[in-house]
């Protein structure tokens, strides 16, 4: 149940991104599904990156996480979006700097789902 609001949340944070950045746009007809399908990659993403950063910087975690999430999810917004075309996903991020800007938004969300979800301990 967690992946799924987490999944759902990074997709209104894109839908964010998408209605705030002038430089990425959807497809009309297949806006949900693109933004169904880079929230299911990015939060892929996310959760891998997030587990080896935690492995490799133990007491920078925080910081070194935040810095570095939101250099990653501006590429793999960027790096995505051209995949997506071609896969007729119709997600497009036109320039990297716009990239960065959904990035940021991504990442703030992010950063409020973790504060707001804490992951469970045992």
């Amino acid at each position: 149940m967690r992946l799924a609001i987490r999944w759902f949340l990074t997709a209104l944070s894109l839908g964010a991104a998408v209605w705030l950045v002038p430089g990425i746009q959807i497809d009309g007809a297949s806006a949900l599904l693109a933004i169904g399908a880079m929230a299911l990659i990015l939060g892929v993403i996310n959760a891998l990156v997030q587990a080896i950063l935690a492995f490799l910087s133990c007491g920078c975690f925080t910081l070194v996480t935040g810095l570095v999430m939101l250099v990653i999810n501006a590429a793999a917004l960027w790096l995505f979006a051209r995949f997506a075309s071609d896969l007729g996903i119709g997600f497009y991020v036109d320039s990297y700097w716009a990239a960065f800007l959904g990035g940021l938004i991504v990442s703030g969300v992010s950063l409020l789902l973790s504060v707001l979800l804490p992951a469970k301990r045992d």
